[in-house]
């Protein structure tokens, strides 16, 4: 995968788990009768948050290898 710049990352992490635990938190305690589907995005929303920090984490700065 190409670079993804550290600040973008993190928006879209914050972002994920956010609307993650929200999702999660409306669909076993807020809506009533409880809807699974909004608990299973909300655990998706958590597994997308999560691979944003993995990539975060793991990826390497851009080479200047090719740039004169």
């Amino acid at each position: 995968m190409r670079y993804i710049p550290p600040k973008k990352l993190k928006v879209l992490m914050i972002l994920f788990f956010g609307t993650g635990i929200w999702g999660i938190v409306a669909g076993l305690f807020v809506i009533k009768p409880s809807i699974f589907f909004i608990v299973v995005f909300g655990v998706i929303n958590l597994c997308l948050g999560a691979f944003c920090g993995y990539k975060l984490l793991m990826q390497e700065p851009p080479s200047d290898k090719g740039k004169k």
